[in-house]
């Protein structure tokens, strides 16, 4: 078992499921309010009075024979849990009242837990994103990653918010990780001290020859405000070009990010298509007037569904550049639905599938950038083993990790293969001289906590963000050429 320690604080929450949602509550779409007061409480709620006798028959039949009592509330809410995980679709979701008081939190952008959105598919908690600036994000934790267990109890098979409720916990508590990783061998444990504290969704600032980043978290009910007035100060200071950063954004409200994607997108050109069961598709158009600074957007395998729609919006309508890596691939909408309720339940559904500007559906494929950049291998490189030490002459995964991240920091073992040669030995005794450990050119556990924590400076450090970098040097390009047309 690789195992690795992180004492940082939490930041973020465990989010069940995508937020992007059409508004907060089920009076959004009157055209669904015939979901009632109620999904069994009477044939009136849609259900055939036949459907309502087998149910109500089952619920009976339970409740007097079963070996122990039974919460009749349980039976109740797990009748709708097993209606919504019948749809194979892991962005429908039944929540009870402390659930759905947790994911509206998210959606205002005030969250607790480990920070990592998640989802469920064939039966795993599988990470869409960890969000930008997270402690999961931080720690290592990654798109695509599944969570088998918390501390020590197996999340397989759980219903999404019963394994959310296992990964969230009192403010100062620990939650352990363990994840299966595609390309890992063996499972990572992650150890993340969880805590509370509002999150700011967007962060801006402008690099030399006058062009400004701006950083987008996630798309909550502030952010479309704050994104507003970060941009009008960068423009007040002159700003030249622009680079948009939905890295690891998970996504969130969709009038949130029409709001911002219609800053850039001239007027009358489309933003999103949102496509219903009947095949109806309803276009956004866009009310703004465009900007005449290059834009470009930067994103990763982590940026799902707000995200999503805002590249396809920048890139199809607004002729702005996609750069990094492959987006995460979420083309669905969902929409939430409370009042319905009388107990503060929630139903989340998914309710249409969106398309960007040309028609083109993303579903579980993701969008692709215009320009490709990957960061270096150090920086997706997975813990080291803390069980054993590596020596000489010993082939294995654990050595190979060990070789990217003395490479990373400039320590050239030479070799990056997983065989512990006597070069690779010499680069570990540099590194345990420059930190002032035993100088042994093995990888005990003190030398391997120190190689993660260096690593973690180093990647955290802006001069080495490669994707950022590149973004930056496109946009200046782009202020370049427009400068020698005049």
């Amino acid at each position: 078992m690789k195992k690795r320690t992180v004492v940082l604080l939490v930041l973020l929450a465990m989010v069940c499921g995508s937020g992007l949602t059409f508004a907060l509550t089920g009076s959004s779409l009157a055209n669904q309010a015939a979901l009632g007061q109620g999904v069994l409480a009477s044939a009136a709620s849609g259900l055939k009075p036949d459907e309502v006798k087998k149910l109500g028959t089952a619920l009976d039949l339970i409740q007097s024979n079963y070996y122990q009592d039974v919460d009749r509330t349980k039976l109740l809410d797990g009748a709708i849990n097993g209606m919504t995980q019948s749809l194979d679709d892991p962005y429908s979701s039944y929540m009870g009242k402390k659930t759905a008081e947790e994911f509206e939190e998210t959606i205002e952008g005030s969250f607790s837990g480990i920070g990592a959105e998640v989802s469920s598919e064939n039966g795993n908690v599988v990470v869409v994103s960890p969000i930008k600036g997270s402690p999961a994000e931080k720690a290592g934790i990654r798109a695509k990653d599944i969570i088998l267990t918390v501390n020590g109890e197996s999340l397989h098979g759980l219903e999404l918010n019963d394994a959310v409720a296992k990964i969230r916990g009192p403010k100062g508590s620990e939650a352990k990780l363990t994840i299966k990783r595609s390309g890992s061998a063996a499972p990572i444990e992650y150890t993340i001290i969880r805590d509370d504290v509002d999150v700011e969704t967007v962060k801006a600032h402008m690099e030399p020859g006058k062009i400004g980043v701006i950083e987008i978290t996630q798309f909550s009910l502030n952010t479309g405000e704050r994104f507003k007035q970060e941009l009008s100060t960068l423009e007040k200071e002159g700003m030249k070009g622009l680079v948009i950063d939905v890295r690891n954004d998970p996504g969130g409200v969709l009038s949130v990010v029409i709001d911002i994607a219609e800053q850039f997108v001239p007027k009358g050109k489309v933003i999103v298509q949102v496509e219903d069961k009947n095949k109806k598709r309803d276009q956004t158009l866009s009310k703004g007037s465009g900007k005449p600074y290059p834009v470009t957007l930067l994103m990763n395998k982590g940026s799902a569904s707000a995200s999503e729609i805002l590249a396809g919006a920048l890139q199809q309508s607004a002729g702005a550049k996609l750069m990094g890596e492959n987006s995460f691939g979420k083309g669905t909408v969902q929409t939430s639905f409370n009042k319905q309720f009388d107990d503060g339940s929630l139903l989340k559904i998914t309710i249409a599938k969106w398309l960007t500007p040309n028609g083109s559906w993303i579903h579980q494929k993701g969008l692709k950038p215009d320009i490709a950049v990957a960061q270096p291998d150090y920086f997706s490189v997975a813990p080291i083993n803390k069980n054993a030490t590596l020596k000489f002459n010993m082939n294995s995964d654990d050595v190979k990790n060990a070789q990217v991240m003395l490479d990373g920091l400039g320590y050239k073992p030479g070799r990056k293969d997983g065989y512990f040669d006597e070069k690779t030995a010499s680069a570990v005794k540099s590194f345990q001289k420059a930190q002032k450990l035993g100088v042994t050119g093995a990888v005990d556990a003190k030398t391997a906590e120190a190689l993660e924590t260096e690593l973690i400076k180093k990647i955290r450090d802006p001069k080495y963000d490669n994707q950022l970098k590149s973004a930056i040097a496109e946009v200046q390009k782009e202020i370049t050429a427009v400068a020698s047309k005049h």
